[in-house]
């Protein structure tokens, strides 16, 4: 009795390197252009693609800043950027603040208790629309439902000068306050 069995479902080494070689070629396509007329990173809280359907945000009484966030300056230490942060930023350190944004998962499901938020829009889905500078990572107490729509957080802000993750800024026992 022969037992030579086909493995017609798997992909061979050459087509698996094909496939990954193909994924990376489509992200850099997919980002050049957006890249191309990015900030650099630590000079900017990201781009705002002008084909999103998305409005920019509007800077709001009460509502922290977003050119304030991004006015971290950075210098380049050993693989990571090190961020030095104006006196102003640093004040804001474990104070409660509100600051709207639009959210990116980083948990399954269509309510999110750990997610980041994001000066821009994302205009990829395999692109991060900002750098650290635009960026926040959320933790709420109640869950907040996903939206593509800008959302509004309050909570505790932390200003992180040596996150393992290079994340610049995050929000402690936040709580979602809707729609700005």
């Amino acid at each position: 009795m022969n037992r030579t069995v086909l493995l017609v479902n798997r992909p061979s080494r050459f087509a698996l390197a094909a496939r990954r070689h193909l994924v990376m070629l489509g992200l850099a396509l997919c980002c050049a252009g957006v890249q191309a007329q990015a900030p650099a990173i630590g000079q900017g809280p990201g781009y705002h693609d002008p084909r999103s359907p998305f409005k920019p945000l509007q800077e709001r009484e009460g509502v922290l800043s977003w050119s304030l966030l991004s006015s971290v300056s950075t210098k380049a230490e050993k693989n990571r950027l090190v961020p030095t942060f104006p006196a102003p930023v640093q004040a804001l350190n474990q104070k409660k603040v509100k600051v709207q944004g639009f959210m990116m998962p980083l948990e399954p499901g269509d309510k999110q208790r750990h997610f980041l938020l994001s000066s821009v829009p994302t205009s990829c889905s395999f692109c991060v629309p900002a750098g650290a500078e635009g960026l926040i990572e959320v933790f709420t107490q109640q869950p907040v439902r996903y939206t593509l729509e800008p959302v509004l957080v309050e909570g505790v802000l932390a200003v992180l000068s040596d996150d393992p993750y290079g994340l610049f800024y995050r929000i402690n026992g936040g709580q979602g306050l809707g729609a700005p």
